[in-house]
């Protein structure tokens, strides 16, 4: 999912700054290029999943282009609320959260 979403957002960014527009739309278009590199690599993935899906739907607003940004703001949002996933530097750095889900009286259930 980081890696649609991030590439996603290099295919829509990248034609934009080789192109040369003028400044406000070009340092908006390198914010989005560093977001997308920092999905990619899967550094702070939820802080930078919640940024990527505000930028697409500003990218909606003043844009418009809907229909890639509102995938890339949905794979952003979910993104956010999911984690960073197994192969990410959020990964090496923090390990893995595991999650028990406990019965009403509190215990655990048995292992698998």
């Amino acid at each position: 999912m980081r890696l649609a979403a991030g590439t996603a957002l290099l295919v829509q960014t990248v034609p934009v700054l080789l192109s040369g527009p003028a400044p406000g739309p070009a340092l908006f278009q390198a914010f989005s290029t560093g977001l997308a590199l920092l999905l990619l690599a899967g550094l702070g993935t939820p802080v930078v999943g919640a940024l990527v899906a505000l930028d697409a739907l500003w990218n909606i607003a003043s844009f418009g282009h809907p229909w890639r940004s509102i995938m890339v703001a949905t794979l952003g949002a979910a993104l956010a609320l999911i984690g960073p996933g197994a192969w990410s530097v959020d990964a090496l750095l923090f390990g893995w959260k595991r999650i028990e889900i406990r019965d009403r009286n509190g215990r655990a259930p048995p292992p698998v």
